[in-house]
């Protein structure tokens, strides 16, 4: 017989994500026109004119912008839309 006490056990109390949070990250390119790009965020992500103006001077000077977030599932017809369009876009 072993004369180990077995160790008192721990409440843990662990956190739960119920909405996972998925970023649409739209890239910069040099075939696309700002205003192209600014209507597609406005027709696809349904983005106000001025916050697409704003994404499309991020992505063009920083390579890169986060244009959405939320559930996967209603990111990636998102994502899809703008490809369609040629535009570059991913979810991270």
């Amino acid at each position: 017989m072993s004369s180990q006490k077995a160790a008192p056990k721990k409440e843990v109390l662990v956190s739960e994500r119920t909405k996972e949070e998925n970023h649409l990250i739209l890239f910069n390119d040099d075939v696309n026109t700002f205003d192209f790009v600014i209507d597609s965020l406005v027709e696809v992500c349904e983005h106000e004119r001025q916050q697409a103006e704003q994404c499309s001077i991020i992505v063009h000077y920083k390579g890169k912008c986060e244009v959405k977030k939320g559930e996967f599932t209603k990111l990636k017809p998102m994502q899809e839309a703008l490809s369609e369009r040629g535009l570059t876009a991913s979810i991270e």
